[in-house]
């Protein structure tokens, strides 16, 4: 298959609709849902109660502004508070397909529909087809991301290897001993794959078979793009979306932003307000997917970035959102993990000795590093500390131990993000 071929057509007709028409379709739908998760799901009535509200409220744009917008931060409680996740479900657990388990821990659940998180048409966008043979390289214990990001590739036809996260020596050799056509993961890790093959002589273009990669979890810059596009000669593309709400905005072959996705009403908002700002404005990223089994209304997930309503040159209609452009919270993501600071604080617990901590995120190279910066009163095993933090963040800091003297100041923030994408 030729990559024109990759690059032309649409998944479904719902890419293409008119504007007026989307809107209408996505009104509805949201209607629908409100009414569905009233008589199903008892958190969110709760929540519209306490707003002064009910269904037949909700006439209007100006009317679905007042529904409170819930935060990733209030699931954790709020999931453990009764029956149902708390009553966010509108199923039993028994009743689901899987049920998954984010850091935080916040659970997530998979109901049995098809294409249940919506991935898709943004898989078909980025190129894939029948009978590619797919490395997936998202993991597949606990959270959801491999199996999440296999159902699409089901849904097209394709083959999977199940390859998981690591193990490089391995994954280069599937990928130049079999006729692999396309990868699934972070883009810093096909470019280690990348890196590995080429210390052992190999070549990108003539040992590998790939021909279109779909990556998310992590920022991709147009360096980090251009670079791999080359070295293998392959097409790149992302996607946007999370373990709670599915896919949320994908890439195109034309690039621009990432449409999106045609299974969810998405809002620009006000960060202190839950106000929807006019297009072209930045702020957070306000999600309702159209999901009767986990009607997370208004969810706010704590990224920000802004509309492109400009017509794509791709013939898909739905307008683009312009990337990730930062976090409008004190959570920052480091290679598809969240990090919660209260997480932090709750490691950091078990260790008597840590005056004060401080969580430092930088990206030299482009590629994320992790710092964990420890002000001590006493002697402390390092090794303890960063197992420690690992196993409660599934991620492994760089631990930098100061004393007293040296220490950080008393109104340091717990978490520095000092990533620069510009040079990346």
């Amino acid at each position: 298959m030729d990559d024109a071929t990759r690059r032309n057509g649409m998944y479904h007709d719902l890419e293409q609709e008119p504007e007026e028409q989307r809107r209408e379709r996505k009104w509805q739908a949201a209607v629908e849902l409100i009414r569905q998760a009233w008589n199903s799901a008892p958190a969110f009535k709760t929540r519209l109660e306490n707003a002064g509200m009910t269904p037949e409220d909700v006439r209007s744009a100006q009317d679905w502004q007042r529904i409170p917008v819930l935060r990733k931060k209030q699931l954790i409680d709020l999931q453990r508070s009764g029956l149902r996740l708390g009553g966010l479900l509108t199923t039993d657990l028994g009743d689901l397909q899987r049920l998954y388990f984010s850091p935080g821990p916040i659970a997530d659940p998979e109901g049995r529909d098809q294409d249940f998180w919506g991935w898709t048409e943004a898989f078909y966008a980025a190129g894939f087809r029948k009978s590619d043979l797919v490395q997936m390289t998202f993991g597949y214990h606990l959270t959801p991301a491999g199996l999440m990001l296999e159902e699409p590739l089901r849904e097209l036809g394709c083959a999977v290897i199940p390859a998981g996260p690591g193990n490089t020596m391995q994954q280069v050799e599937i990928m130049t001993s079999w006729p692999v056509t396309g990868f699934v993961g972070m883009a810093s890790f096909l470019k280690i794959i990348r890196d590995k093959a080429v210390s052992q002589g190999k070549n990108p273009r003539t040992d590998f078979h790939l021909r279109t990669a779909f990556v998310a979890a992590e920022r991709l810059t147009e360096a980090v793009r251009e670079d791999l596009e080359t070295s293998f000669g392959m097409l790149v593309r992302q996607g946007y979306g999370t373990a709670d709400l599915g896919c949320i905005a994908y890439e195109c072959p034309d690039m621009g932003g990432m449409h999106l996705s045609s299974r969810c009403l998405v809002e620009i908002c006000d960060p202190k307000t839950g106000e929807p700002l006019p297009a072209g404005e930045t702020g957070e990223v306000v999600v309702t997917p159209f999901n009767p089994v986990y009607p997370l209304i208004r969810f706010a997930t704590g990224d920000l970035s802004r509309l492109i309503t400009q017509p794509c040159a791709c013939g898909r209609t739905a307008p683009k959102l312009a990337g990730i452009l930062g976090r409008a919270d004190d959570t920052a993501k480091v290679k598809g993990q969240f990090i919660y600071p209260h997480q932090v604080a709750q490691v950091m617990c078990r260790f008597p000795q840590v005056v004060r901590w401080q969580v430092v995120i930088s990206n030299p190279k482009g590629k994320d590093h992790l710092e964990l910066r420890l002000e001590i009163a006493d002697n402390i095993d390092s090794a303890s500390v960063q197992a420690a933090f690992q196993e409660g963040l599934k991620l492994r800091p760089e631990v930098s131990i100061r004393t007293e003297s040296e220490g950080l100041s008393e109104n340091a923030p717990a978490l520095v993000d000092e990533r620069n994408y510009e040079d990346a």
